[in-house]
């Protein structure tokens, strides 16, 4: 039996590459951004090669990872989670919260595809990702749906539906856009719309500033994508992007 306190020292056996490089913008949970595409770069180890075999036949993946710059030095034994607005306090246990006991994540994902002779370690492929880029992988899972899936599990405080806003272009946002991913390629207009439906700021800015409230129309944020700077401000109860440098 494990006892209070007893250490365990893990290695991550790779890292993930996203959209994502800062913790601004993240989604809340995998899967609700579909055009949110990840790379799993595993380290260059024949043993980890060999551990992929047959792992193509799934179509999806459980990661199991760090929360390594969440910023937090202590957890805290109760929180407030951004889908109750910050209004009530839970148990970090029954929440999702990267402030945690162990700081370790579980992520549900598609599986593109696997590239194992990419240079420099083998390549997973996944959408749907919901993980600061660079963030370090310690285990991949197949997604079992007979296991994996209950259809009438009960969610609890967050069984509520997620709110989703409109979101608006400026034509100068829209040529920055092009110039940015003039083939498409990288889904970098989709992506900003799939990020921003969902209200990606912290539950206190929420709170203080309504998408709703023509009080606090004009009020401009940002986070960064791809290396981009998308900057939007709220108008007319939706999200109008107004730059992307």
């Amino acid at each position: 039996m494990q006892k209070h306190g007893e250490n365990f020292e893990f290695s991550a056996i790779g890292v993930v590459k996203t959209p994502f490089h800062d913790k601004f913008g993240i989604p809340r949970q995998p899967g609700l951004v579909s055009e949110a595409k990840g790379v799993i770069k595993l380290h260059p180890d024949p043993d980890l090669k060999t551990a992929l075999r047959s792992l193509e036949e799934f179509s999806h993946l459980w990661i199991v990872f760090v929360f390594h710059e969440h910023g937090g030095k202590n957890w805290k034994p109760s929180i407030r989670p951004p889908r109750l607005g910050g209004n009530r306090k839970v148990g970090v246990l029954a929440s999702r919260s990267p402030h945690r006991p162990n700081p370790i994540g579980l992520s549900a994902v598609t599986l593109e595809k696997i590239d194992l002779e990419a240079p420099g370690g083998p390549e997973i492929h996944v959408g749907g990702v919901d993980l600061l880029d660079g963030t370090p992988v310690l285990d991949i899972k197949p997604y079992i749906p007979y296991a994996d899936s209950i259809p009438d599990a009960n969610a609890g405080w967050a069984s509520e539906a997620i709110e989703r806003y409109p979101v608006k272009f400026t034509d100068e946002a829209e040529s920055a856009i092009k110039k940015r991913d003039p083939t498409g390629e990288k889904n970098l207009r989709a992506l900003i719309i799939q990020v921003l439906e969902l209200d990606p700021r912290p539950a206190f800015k929420k709170r203080q500033n309504p998408v709703t409230d023509p009080a606090h129309w004009g009020s401009r944020y940002g986070f960064d994508m791809l290396g981009s700077d998308v900057k939007y401000e709220l108008q007319d109860g939706c999200f109008v992007v107004y730059a992307v440098v």
